[in-house]
């Protein structure tokens, strides 16, 4: 199993080969970057106004509502919608250096930002990151430029090898701040990380967040998250460092486990619904092309 990102693996992604009938050699955004289009871009324009019908006009843009109205064709008259910016906040804590199946947390999550960054790179968007949770460079913010070099050296920070040591589980809190104050309104922020509880003010933060911006959740889950393996007694440590022994051959702690964890994945998904807030969880043992793609399905139809 590779232990930590590789950036000729996020730069290859923008060629995907497998998933949903793409032709092998084909841009991956040929797939995923066409419903990222359709979702976040519409159709590439801006409405700007009404007009009468002249002579060589595409009567396809024709407005049948106010024609019949007036008696006299009328024409929508539209304009090249503006760059928008795409802004990855990925959580790259020691904690994402934990995987049981498939690969580990932070090498999903960066597969997961550099998909999203390939396609909305295609649409021309602006590109930015902000990359927070490793206790030996704090937290990494990156302005939103276009072109494909702000792109790769996003990228390449996500491949730095994980440090360990204490931290600061407010980071996350500060990034979403730094971005509600610093972002161009309107903006479109997917939050890549390890979220599975509502913690002190993520609510809040999230909120204010989206009043100015559509916002995005992706969980990153590794199956033994939800389901304990049956290993016998296993030391396990929490965040301030005391040690708790659990018995994983009991059934019933297991299921205690289990429900816990559903619970709290619960609240995650409540919150985001009352704010507006897409969710979409990303699994370690899944293809993240296919997990975005029904993702973004899902938002699509919850939102109709």
């Amino acid at each position: 199993m590779i232990l930590y990102p590789r950036l000729d693996d996020l730069l290859e992604l923008r060629h995907q080969a497998r998933t949903l009938g793409v032709a092998a050699h084909h841009l991956v955004n040929s797939t995923f970057s066409g419903l990222y289009a359709s979702v976040f871009r519409g159709t590439g324009l801006d409405f700007d106004e009404v007009r009468e019908y002249r002579e060589g006009d595409d009567i396809r843009n024709m407005d049948w509502l106010v024609t019949a109205r007036t008696g006299t064709p009328h024409l929508k008259v539209f304009r090249e919608e503006r760059q928008r910016s795409v802004i990855l906040c990925v959580d790259t804590g020691p904690h994402m250096s934990f995987g049981t199946r498939g690969t580990f947390k932070s090498i999903q999550a960066a597969r997961t930002a550099a998909l999203i960054g390939w396609a909305a790179s295609k649409q021309h968007d602006r590109v930015g990151g902000v990359l927070f949770g490793n206790p030996a460079t704090g937290i990494r913010y990156h302005r939103a430029a276009a072109g494909r070099s702000s792109l790769w050296r996003l990228l390449r920070e996500l491949t730095r090898p994980p440090e360990h040591g204490e931290t600061d589980e407010n980071q996350l809190l500060v990034a979403l701040q730094h971005l509600d104050s610093g972002s161009t309104t309107g903006s479109l922020i997917f939050v890549i990380a390890a979220i599975n509880q509502v913690s002190i003010g993520l609510e809040r933060s999230l909120g204010s967040l989206r009043q100015r911006h559509d916002v995005i959740l992706l969980p990153i889950d590794d199956p033994a998250d939800r389901d304990l393996p049956s290993v016998g007694p296993v030391i396990f440590t929490n965040a301030v460092g005391e040690l708790l022994e659990v018995d994983t051959d009991d059934e019933g702690g297991r299921q205690a486990f289990r429900e816990d964890w559903e619970a709290r994945r619960d609240e995650v998904r409540q919150m985001a619904y009352r704010l507006g807030v897409g969710f979409i969880p990303i699994r370690t043992d899944a293809d993240v092309h296919d997990e975005l793609i029904a993702g973004l399905r899902r938002y699509v139809g919850g939102r109709v």
